[in-house]
């Protein structure tokens, strides 16, 4: 009975010394993540292992770049919503439609244009193997998706080679 009593004891203190941990852990995390609001950027700081001033500078890039990127996402949403307003882009696709297509199109390139040119811009900003880094990274996330799908709609899956 003694030991069934210690045996016991022993594991509501074992139990409530995790519990006590898990709650300081949880706790600290808690503390530290409202202590620094969401901040965009800060991903780039730990993953490219950046200075404060590099991160600085990538910030003012960065809030620069913002309001040329809302200019053309609003122009592109714009025609969006003129092109659902035609109702004819299913088997009856009118010329106004595909004027709107043409338009998308290429609003959509000026914006994944600017937008690459921005990435570069940032990468200056980084010691040069960070930035090549950095740099491959936002091409394979801006552009990937689409060669992705060129590639296989074309049964090109880009590792064939020539004969």
């Amino acid at each position: 009975m003694k030991r069934s009593l210690v045996i016991l004891l022993g594991a509501l203190a074992l139990g409530a010394g995790i519990f006590g941990g898990a709650y300081f852990v949880a706790h600290r995390a808690s503390v530290l993540c409202c202590a620094r609001p969401t901040d965009d950027l800060d991903w780039l700081r730990t993953e490219f292992h950046l200075s404060a001033a590099e991160l600085a500078h990538i910030r003012e890039l960065h809030e620069g770049y913002l309001p040329q990127c809302a200019t053309i996402c609003a122009k592109i949403a714009a025609k969006k919503i003129e092109l659902d307003s035609l109702g004819t882009i299913g088997t009856n696709r009118t010329a106004a439609a595909q004027v709107l297509l043409q338009d998308i199109a290429a609003l959509r390139t000026q914006c994944q244009s600017q937008m690459l040119q921005h990435f570069v811009m940032v990468s200056q900003a980084m010691p040069p193997a960070q930035g090549q880094r950095y740099l491959a990274e936002m091409k394979r996330l801006t552009l990937g998706e689409h060669e992705q799908m060129e590639q296989s709609m074309s049964g090109n899956t880009g590792h064939e080679h020539p004969h």
